[in-house]
């Protein structure tokens, strides 16, 4: 996608419209989680994508304490309590 400028005006509840083009580009549909980052002065909006706490991976997550982990990881954190 290529840089553009949108201008969107903050309401009183301080929410914003996504463009029908950027979400439909980014594959946003409703009731998608976003996550939200803040870098420096910008804030960061991607569709949130469940990934492994420690390493990432977005394959074959398990939860632990509402905390996804990957297989691999869950093997390492096993070896460390025996």
């Amino acid at each position: 996608m290529e840089k553009s400028w949108i201008i969107r005006r903050i309401d009183e509840l301080g929410r914003i419209v996504l463009p029908i083009e950027l979400r439909r580009s980014l594959d946003i549909e409703e009731k998608d989680l976003l996550q939200i980052t803040l870098d420096g002065d910008h804030i960061l909006l991607r569709k949130y994508r469940p990934s492994c706490i420690f390493c990432g991976a977005e394959e074959e997550l398990t939860l632990y304490r509402e905390k996804p982990i990957c297989p691999s990881c869950l093997a390492a954190l096993t070896e460390l309590t025996d």
